[in-house]
């Protein structure tokens, strides 16, 4: 016959491990789905910022001068593109280069680069500051867009940038641009089954 103290330390041990062990999931409940869950419009929103450089379809609400432009840039920039944004030590200049491509010297900036104003708005505000992306406003992202366009000559001094001031800047590089037509460079979407070609575009 076992002892008593025996028993009730065989219960505890059982107790024990009955309490660790997981709750079994009850028969019809659904599986977690391992492609997550669905999000709402609202949550989607907030990953939408993408914008249209050829006019500027998706330009947030806001505002900001070229005043204001360079506080935000000297505040936030210049430590890594130089003041007046003349390249620093992180990055080149930011500022000319406009005609350059058609020499053997190509100098990259907004100004000679960019075919569309929004374009510089967008990379702002997606990419910059390199150590804070996306902490920018609406607004000072306006404002620092506009002060590189005025570095560039493009804007005047006085200029504020919205929505509609910031796609009416007409790039000088706006026609150095073609369109790739050539018949292999175009794909159709595929999600699923695809030949070889259409792989490319998913």
């Amino acid at each position: 016959m076992r002892s008593p103290e025996f028993s009730w330390c065989g219960l505890a041990v059982a107790c024990l491990m009955a309490g660790c062990a997981a709750p079994a999931a009850a028969p019809n409940a659904a599986a977690p789905s391992p492609h997550g869950h669905a999000i709402s419009e609202q949550e989607m929103q907030a990953w939408n910022i993408d914008v249209r450089g050829t006019d500027g379809a998706g330009l947030p609400p806001g505002s900001g001068s070229v005043a204001a432009g360079k506080t935000v840039f000297d505040a936030k920039c210049a430590a890594c593109h130089g003041a007046a944004a003349a390249g620093g030590p992180v990055f080149g200049p930011m500022v000319g280069g406009i005609g350059s491509f058609k020499t053997d010297r190509r100098v990259l900036t907004p100004g000679s680069m960019y075919p569309y104003a929004p374009i510089l708005f967008d990379y702002v505000r997606r990419a910059m500051p390199m150590n804070a992306p996306q902490s920018l406003s609406n607004d000072e992202t306006y404002a620092v867009s506009g002060y590189l366009l005025h570095l560039n000559g493009l804007v005047p001094a006085d200029a504020v940038m919205s929505a509609q001031t910031l796609a009416a800047v007409r790039m000088p590089n706006r026609d150095g641009f073609i369109v790739d037509d050539r018949p292999d460079t175009k794909a159709t979407r595929c999600m699923s089954n695809c030949s070889p070609i259409s792989s490319a575009a998913r």
